[in-house]
């Protein structure tokens, strides 16, 4: 059969390698990258296009239809896809499926819809301001929208903190319009900067250089304090790859940090900024992807997959918070986007920059070693000060009363200054357990190893891994008794007596809880962001979201409740996760011109790893924990690989991963550790088991993760669970 007649093509399916189809006579030869509408069993796909070689099979399926006469996926983005495949050990064809947006994988034409604009019609620009006295977020939309008289994009006005309940409601006024534009070709501005750039200190100044000066793929770590301006470095660094008429790619962990990164990058650049997050609807992501293929977007901003967005002129990418553990994909296709983007920047020479505060030991490894440059700031911008730690002796707080007095006085000394305080807690609900004063049972959840948290303001309890939810018990679920009570204490609590707490203060102050519960309704952040920065006293309650990249100016107190877990955790990266995350949580006070002051509750005050945080010095902290990294050969010395199973029981868990380590060669370099059932052994009604390979030679590794892969397989017992390979696993929890 003739070669030309015959295409390889990659499938969103969980099965290794490609598939041969048979091109229809007279069709046109659709270029590698182009995607293809395929049967499969009785479904029909979308598929892109691997191969041209001929077939050992005589007999095939013919493709039913050829989608684009183009690569919708470039050359150099399907080499990264194969390369992530390889090293990730995961099908081709749904690591090609997870690159494509959402439409593309459905069929849709991968062209771009018109950009959507809101403006004032002709009756909008003669309303007074007078008719909105009483309808204050219609009156802003309104005065923003007379601000831009070519109008602005649902993009714009979210990071404008404008709602669309107000746009509707002057939409239906007819103030204002939802208008559709064409795409316009990508040019260059004659200026690229929409306002001066800020003064840099020498340290600012030396890292703008290096990376500026930087030729072809150069790796840096931008290891800089809290508040020491790193975001001004990558704004400097970025004005001249953005005059040269090239794009800018840049990463954040989390959806949260996208609104104000994005309002600070359009505030500085005068070139279309588009955003990538789970977010956007299908078709917004579609219009941004297609716009940064075809260079129209010259900086994007996104989340983890967002690297893996094609770029029509690259000039440099960007990770922010590179330490931060989103970066890394949990399910499905388990990439770590830190990685990869340095693989991209390789591929396509240009330099990367990693900027993080409390750096990853792996990359503080790469960094200390020379396979990164190494930027450091080390002092803060401007006059700030770095706060110091004070650790406070918990042992005596009660699940009523979780705030310490001095950590409460010290709140309420804060707002007498008018200053704002955070207090942090990473727990989410009212308390985390229910519990029988009689006879001691727990509320457990049936479905996981765990107890059921109490969401007070919904009288429910849930499950924090499953999502389980029931009603709060009336009796003891042991002995029947309604002598029932709650324990320790979530941000919900905190909340309720932190507001109690804020009453005997002059004048009162909100207190302002952000955390997933509160923030789930899009806009709901930024609209509780846009109430702290306008710099009137308050307290902050919330978990890790206000940890990274939030810059408070009124910020002076901060108050570190709960620790003391990570340091003492099982998995060896707890230590590292928990200082990390105390060290963001400490640089939000003090960032301007006021000193800041950040107390840390602990019952373990005496601990080694406590003490090391909480002097504040990363570098010292990271020297013990890589130290004792060394010893038993655990990343950055070694390199690992998780084998995770699921199954009804335990028995057929455990049962599958034997049969797998018992088919795999005996390597003097590789050693596996298990099968054992994991620290969580019941999540979601499925028992849990896990086989951990450990090895300092990574080809060593890998060699046996594709005889392992190939045997896993073949196994019938593979089909009795659900079990999937953690390449460099990060929880092994």
């Amino acid at each position: 059969m003739p070669s030309e007649s015959i295409i390889q093509v990659a499938l969103p399916v969980p099965l290794p390698g490609c598939f041969d189809y048979r091109l229809p006579a007279g069709s046109p030869t659709p270029p590698r990258g182009a995607r293809v509408q395929v049967p499969f069993g009785r479904r029909t796909l979308v598929g892109l296009v691997h191969g041209h070689q001929p077939s050992q099979f005589a007999k095939l399926k013919n493709v039913q239809r050829v989608l684009d006469q183009e690569a919708v996926i470039d050359e150099a983005l399907y080499t990264l896809c194969e390369r992530a495949a390889r090293y990730y050990h995961h099908p081709l064809g749904e690591v090609l499926g997870f690159v494509l947006p959402a439409l593309l994988r459905q069929g849709q034409p991968a062209l771009a819809g018109g950009e959507v604009r809101w403006r004032l019609t002709d009756r909008g620009h003669h309303v007074s301001d007078d008719r909105l006295t009483r309808a204050p977020r219609q009156l802003q939309a309104l005065t923003v929208l007379k601000e831009h008289p070519d109008g602005l994009t649902p993009a714009m006005l979210e990071a404008l903190s404008v709602s669309k309940s107000a746009l509707q409601a002057l939409r239906d006024k007819e103030w204002v319009e939802r208008v559709e534009l064409q795409p316009e070709a990508a040019g260059t501005p004659a200026e690229v900067l929409a306002e001066p750039a800020l003064a840099a200190n020498p340290e600012q100044r030396a890292a703008i250089h290096a990376i500026v000066e930087a030729q072809g793929f150069q790796p840096f770590l931008l290891d800089g304090v809290t508040g020491s301006g790193k975001t001004e470095v990558y704004l400097q660094a970025m004005a001249p790859v953005l005059a040269a008429g090239k794009q800018v790619l840049m990463l954040v962990p989390e959806i949260g940090l996208t609104p104000q990164t994005l309002r600070r990058f359009r505030q500085r650049f005068a070139v279309p900024v588009t955003v990538l997050h789970s977010g956007l609807t299908d078709r917004e992501r579609l219009d941004a992807w297609v716009a940064a293929r075809d260079g129209r977007a010259r900086i994007i901003i996104g989340t983890r997959s967002a690297v893996f967005t094609p770029l029509a002129h690259p000039g440099l990418i960007i990770v922010d918070e590179t330490h931060d553990a989103s970066l890394k994909q949990q399910d499905g296709f388990r990439y770590h986007a830190r990685d990869l983007a340095t693989w991209r920047a390789q591929q396509l020479a240009v330099p990367v920059v990693h900027g993080s505060a409390t750096p990853a030991l792996e990359t503080l490894h790469l960094a200390r070693t020379g396979r990164y440059h190494w930027l450091r700031l080390t002092r803060r911008a401007g006059d700030a000060g770095a706060p110091p730690i004070e650790l406070l002796d918990a042992r005596d707080t009660t699940p009523d009363r979780p705030l310490l007095p001095t950590a409460l006085k010290a709140i309420r000394d804060t707002l007498a200054r008018g200053e704002q305080a955070l207090v942090f807690l990473n727990r989410r609900g009212f308390a985390p357990v229910i519990l029988c004063r009689d006879c001691g049972w727990q509320d457990e959840c049936p479905r996981c190893d765990s107890l059921m948290t109490w969401h007070r303001s919904e009288q429910q309890l849930r499950c924090h891994h499953c999502g389980h939810q029931h009603r709060v018990p009336q009796r003891c679920g042991d002995c029947g008794s309604t002598n029932l009570t709650d324990a320790g204490a979530g941000t919900e609590k905190l909340e309720a007596l932190l507001e109690k707490e804020c009453e005997q203060v002059k004048g009162g102050a909100p207190v302002v809880r952000i955390d997933r519960d509160t923030t789930r309704r899009k806009g709901s952040l930024d609209a509780k962001l846009a109430q702290i920065q306008k710099g009137e006293p308050a307290v902050l309650v919330g978990t890790q979201m206000l940890a990274k990249g939030h810059h408070f100016p009124r910020l002076s107190l901060a108050v570190i409740t709960n620790m003391d877990a990570g340091f003492l955790s099982a998995d060896f990266r707890g230590p590292e996760q928990a200082a990390q995350l105390l060290l963001q949580v400490a640089g939000r006070s003090g960032r301007q011109d006021r000193p800041g002051r950040v107390l840390m509750q602990s019952r373990h005050t005496d601990h080694n790893l406590v003490q090391l945080a909480a002097a504040g010095d990363y570098q010292a902290l990271a020297n013990t924990l890589l130290e004792e990294r060394r010893g038993a050969g655990w990343p950055p010395f070694g390199h690992l690989a998780l084998l995770r199973c699921e199954a009804m029981t335990m028995a057929q868990a455990l049962t599958f991963l034997d049969e797998c380590a018992a088919g795999l060669p005996a390597l003097d370099n590789v050693h596996v550790l298990g099968p054992v059932p994991a620290p969580m052994e019941k999540r979601a009604g499925r028992y849990r088991a896990q086989l951990l390979l450990q090895s300092n030679q990574r080809p060593a590794l890998h060699g046996l993760l594709d005889a392992l892969m190939e045997h896993a397989r073949a196994l019938p017992s593979g089909r009795r669970c659900r079990w999937h390979l953690d390449v460099d696993p990060i929880d092994l929890l």
